[in-house]
């Protein structure tokens, strides 16, 4: 995934949360004035920065897959611009309030699996890469089931966040690149797998595919 569409979506996003967290201050805090000055003032910059938003989630969905939290996330985002739209409209603080956390929620979702990822055990038995026996995609197997497997799932059909890797169409280098870097939810590896534990990782997901 190219890091301009990231940065442009985590940019927008930032931006469109700052908005309505002001607007939501400004509306409990009974600043009508205020509130519609604002409002005018953010007007034009706002539709750019939904549209940026929605546009490069859009976009990041279909490069990423339809995982359970990014889903969850695209749905909380959907369901929380009309509810602000009708809470602001109508001044009506409950609204305006669930649609704040609405947003933050999804903003969580798609950090919360961005963290430090500890490096794990791999069976030896399949990782000595000078063995005369050295299978490259049972290697492949054992990284993915000690690094992928809780969010993946067994043999890639989806796990607890995952896409379903059997139904990937992501290119070999499209795929080392997400193994390395991640994207959305998925927390990059390339601090803790070495370029063969990664080839390996590939070898294996490839031979899930439908």
């Amino acid at each position: 995934m190219p890091k301009a569409i990231f940065n442009t979506h985590v940019i927008s996003v930032t931006l469109f949360l700052l908005i309505y967290l002001i607007k939501t201050v400004l509306l409990l805090a009974n600043k009508s004035q205020g509130l519609a000055k604002f409002t005018k003032m953010v007007k034009v910059p706002e539709m750019i920065i939904s549209t940026l938003f929605l546009i490069t989630g859009v976009y990041m969905l279909m490069q990423v897959g339809a995982s359970k939290l990014l889903v969850i996330k695209v749905c909380m985002v959907f369901v929380s611009i009309p509810v602000a739209i009708i809470g602001f409209k109508k001044s009506n603080k409950i609204m305006a309030v669930l649609s704040l956390l609405l947003i933050i929620g999804s903003y969580g979702l798609a950090e919360m699996n961005h963290k430090r990822v500890e490096k794990q055990t791999v069976d030896s038995a399949v990782s000595n890469t000078t063995a005369a026996n050295y299978d490259i995609v049972k290697h492949g197997e054992s990284v993915y089931t000690a690094y992928c497997q809780s969010c993946h799932g067994l043999g890639g059909t989806n796990g607890a966040g995952g896409v379903d890797l059997t139904m990937s169409q992501m290119s070999h280098e499209a795929k080392l690149e997400r193994i390395k870097n991640g994207a959305s939810s998925m927390p990059g590896f390339k601090d803790v797998l070495n370029e063969q534990e990664i080839n390996a990782v590939d070898a294996y997901v490839e031979t899930l595919k439908k």
